[in-house]
């Protein structure tokens, strides 16, 4: 390519997608023109082996851009480096430069590579591969690398391409070994390291330090070397990522075409509702279907990202129907892309993309990472994909050879995606999200700790690495257990066993529910413990590698759940009660009649039921459930007003017991409104005013939005985080809401809620502002996960409460957060 960049087609393509559709039900609420850039060429660097450019110049790559070149060197003098730039900005460049040509000139050196999943890993060792550098010996060892190849990898490989679980379960926990290739460990690369956030990017953190101990035994200080989406302040969470001070790279040198974004509200429909009678809005996968179709009518390459296996094959055959009616052969062009599928069905999918057979493609995120498909024309989003980084990952598949290109945000029924839509800069103007982790959370901790200290007897100066005084209570903790013995030389493991096989760095940990097919007795996958109630109910439906289940029965004594194969037009949403207490007041800040909190929470909770809805969002029918409660130990952000300020002026507000609690660990939202403030009362700096009847609908209503609002702030879905509200609460003695971590000891998201509370709060507010409905609905406060059937709720008695909250928190100071509107 020779970097230039191309206009067009972007408005074309738009008026394409949109014509014949009544200005009544126009659904674009914005579109923004981002201009193309082009790229940014350099030479290559002396110090760069010769075979490796000649093979990189055999490949197509005549010459680097200037971020791949800086960061290559600055790992090549032995700086940590964290390269963060957009999508198809070539990032591998910048580690198989410095790697390969360590490679070449040290038959010795060794080096080691990361991703999060297998399918990324195997792109790159194949694009590694493809190079054919002699001297390069590089392997996959990994679940699926037999059992016979393994000992030829850990003897001659000298770069391995791995994950994060075969690192903590087959290498480090074997060490010894590995001892040939630890012991010339010059290079750490650690792919698309975004991806690590919440519990498994604190296991994650841990495995790495874990990984520099390990090598520093073996002699050896690798340097690391990580690739990343563009991120909020890629050094610091590099730097918390891996333990290690690195250096980061941002500007890119890659050009990009000029892409037109599109964002894109369904409309109401009329003739559905849902529950309690609310509105319904047509389906951002069907409007993705109809978006499709028409762009492939216009032969333009188009990808559409859904958020699950089943909507991407749903998506690709609404398509499909939509093209049968005008042109059976374009209906053949158009197929669904997801994870499930066979290595060589998936090369033919994306060479059938790459040659223009296929025009059309329907696909989960199995296409937003490590596939490199260029030159495409459109990408539809349908649905926030749950952070600006994974947005403009998927964005960014458009325009990729440097052609102009066409974006489309369709948003989803809840709450963010509502916000989104009706305010454009908080997509286009804003910093991407920090990612969050926390290390020290003492339930990842603990199982880290314990594979360290089998793997090696830990030191005291070593325990520094591993958090300080967080470690030092967690180590008390094992030896009181009797799980480590304290000796002066340090902490030594007890047993001939090793923790590895039962410690998960993916979920919460614990004995896994295997999911059985009933009829033939194949096990189909596992879920984590604390979901399986969510996720495998009586009656849930299971989605497999694409197909369908439906849950005939749940044993949790004995980690069961059988299913059998069934295609149901309809899906299932549990719904469950939740209650709360704290435990811990860590932070609390005061602000007249508002006080905000951070700290630590017991959550009891029990799914009481489900509900079955059609993809259109309609209810058909409740089923009760008979499920034990769960709890859990985590941390939580709060916030508690004064009587004086719900009531207004007279002082009087709803003291009553109800509480009332959303969903756990669901991945669903609610979201936002188009009625003027004036309508819904509660000017900032004033009380509420709210009669006592209306208290408990106006905070849950709060709740549903708050909790559908916080993945704006932090890197974290509704499977992360669940909230509670109440009129009263005995722990607070005043009406309270809580938004509280979904995962044992926390995963930082409720620290972050807490840091960011007036921008978070400010923009849960304009989110139900945004919704045009006249009463509530997904898009604004409904939850269908809620337990309490979404009732009460107030939708405007919530902006009411959000507008005296954020009236006390800015008249009387508060912490501030970052959001542009």
């Amino acid at each position: 390519m020779d970097g230039t960049v191309r206009s067009g087609k972007g408005r074309r393509l738009l008026d394409r997608a949109t014509a014949g559709i009544p200005a009544s039900l126009y659904p674009v609420t914005h579109v923004a023109e981002l201009p193309a850039r082009p790229a940014d060429r350099v030479d290559w660097p002396e110090w760069a082996a010769g075979p490796v450019v000649e093979a990189l110049k055999a490949n197509g790559v005549e010459a680097p851009w200037r971020h791949q070149v800086e960061a290559a060197s600055l790992a090549r003098e032995g700086e940590h480096v964290v390269i963060s730039t957009g999508t198809a900005s070539g990032k591998s460049l910048a580690y198989q430069l410095p790697v390969l040509s360590a490679l070449v000139e040290d038959e010795r050196a060794t080096a080691l590579y990361l991703s999060p999943t297998k399918a990324l890993g195997a792109d790159q060792l194949r694009a590694v591969s493809s190079l054919d550098i002699k001297k390069a010996r590089a392997a996959s060892f990994d679940g699926d690398t037999p059992l016979e190849e393994r000992d030829w990898v850990r003897a001659h490989a000298n770069w391995v391409f791995t994950n994060p679980d075969m690192l903590h379960r087959g290498i480090l926990s074997s060490h010894a070994r590995w001892s040939r290739f630890f012991r010339r460990l010059s290079f750490v690369v650690v792919d698309e390291c975004h991806s690590y956030r919440g519990v498994f990017g604190s296991h994650v953190a841990l495995l790495l330090r874990r990984l520099r101990r390990v090598a520093a035994y073996y002699g050896t200080s690798p340097v690391f070397v990580l690739a990343s989406a563009t991120t909020a302040d890629p050094a610091a969470f590099a730097s918390k990522l891996s333990g290690q001070d690195c250096v980061p790279v941002t500007e890119d040198g890659s050009p990009r075409g000029e892409r037109t974004v599109a964002l894109w509200e369904p409309p109401l429909l009329s003739e559905l509702s849902g529950e309690n009678g609310a509105p319904v809005r047509r389906s951002a996968g069907a409007e993705a279907s109809r978006i499709l179709a028409e762009l492939v009518i216009e032969g333009a390459r188009s990808l559409a990202f859904v958020r699950s296996r089943r909507g991407a094959e749903l998506t690709a055959l609404g398509a499909r129907r939509i093209l049968s009616e005008v042109d059976g052969a374009l209906a053949e062009s158009v197929a669904a892309y997801r994870s499930g599928y066979l290595p060589e069905e998936r090369r033919a999918l994306e060479a059938a993309l790459l040659s223009g057979r296929l025009l059309g493609v329907a696909t989960t995120n199995a296409l937003e990472l490590g596939v490199d498909i260029a030159g495409l024309d459109a990408v539809v989003l349908a649905g926030y994909p749950g952070t600006l980084a994974s947005f403009w990952q998927q964005a960014g598949r458009a325009g990729r050879a440097g052609d102009a290109a066409l974006v489309v945000f369709v948003a989803r029924d809840d709450p963010l995606d509502t916000y989104l839509v009706h305010h454009p800069a908080a997509i286009l103007d804003r910093p991407v999200e920090a990612a969050v982790l926390d290390p020290s959370n003492p339930y990842v901790l603990g199982p880290q700790l314990a594979c360290a200290i089998a793997e090696l007897p830990l030191t005291e100066p070593e325990v520094a690495a591993f958090g300080g005084d967080a470690a030092r209570a967690v180590l008390a903790d094992l030896v009181k257990e009797k799980i480590v013995r304290r000796r002066t030389s340090g902490w030594y493991w007890t047993s001939r066993d090793r923790p590895h096989a039962e410690v998960g760095i993916r979920g919460s940990g614990g004995e896994q529910i295997a999911v059985v097919e009933a009829d033939s007795g194949r096990m189909l996958g596992t879920v984590d413990p604390g979901s399986a109630c969510y996720a495998v109910h009586p009656g849930a439906v299971y989605l497999h590698q694409g197909s369908s289940y439906v849950v005939d029965e749940l044993d949790l004594e004995t980690g069961l759940a059988l299913v059998h194969a069934e295609d149901p037009d309809w899906t299932t949403s549990p719904r469950e009660i939740v209650d709360i207490s704290v435990l811990r007041t860590e932070e609390k800040r005061v602000h007249g009649g508002v006080t905000v909190n951070l700290g630590e929470v017991s959550v009891s909770s029990q799914v009481v039921g489900y509900l079955r809805r059609r993809p259109s969002g309609e209810v058909l029918d409740q089923t009760p459930l008979d499920l034990p409660e769960q709890s859990l130990h985590t941390r939580a952000v709060w916030y508690t007003i004064s009587a004086e300020l719900l009531g207004g002026s007279d002082g009087v507000a709803g003291t009553g017991g109800h509480r009332t609690g959303t969903e756990v660990l669901e991945p669903v939202g609610t979201g936002g409104s188009r009625v003027g403030t004036e309508e819904l009362g509660g000017a900032p700096g004033t009380g509420a005013e709210l009669d006592p009847a209306r208290v408990p609908g106006a905070l849950h209503a709060a709740e549903h939005a708050a909790i559908g609002l916080l993945p704006l702030f932090a890197t974290c879905d509704r499977w992360d985080i669940g909230g509670v509200s109440t009129a009263w609460h005995e722990d607070t003695g005043e009406a309270t809401v809580f938004v509280h971590d979904g995962h044992p000891g926390g995963a930082g998201f409720a620290d972050r809620g807490f840091a960011a509370i007036v921008p978070w709060l400010a923009a849960t507010r304009e989110a139900i502002v945004s919704c045009e409905c006249p009463a509530g609905c997904p898009s604004c406060v409904q939850s269908p996960k809620c337990g309490n059937g979404n009732d009460p709720l107030d939708k405007a008695g919530a902006v009411a409460v959000l507008d005296t909250v954020l009236g006390a928190l800015r008249q009387h100071g508060s912490v501030s957060g970052h959001l542009v509107v």
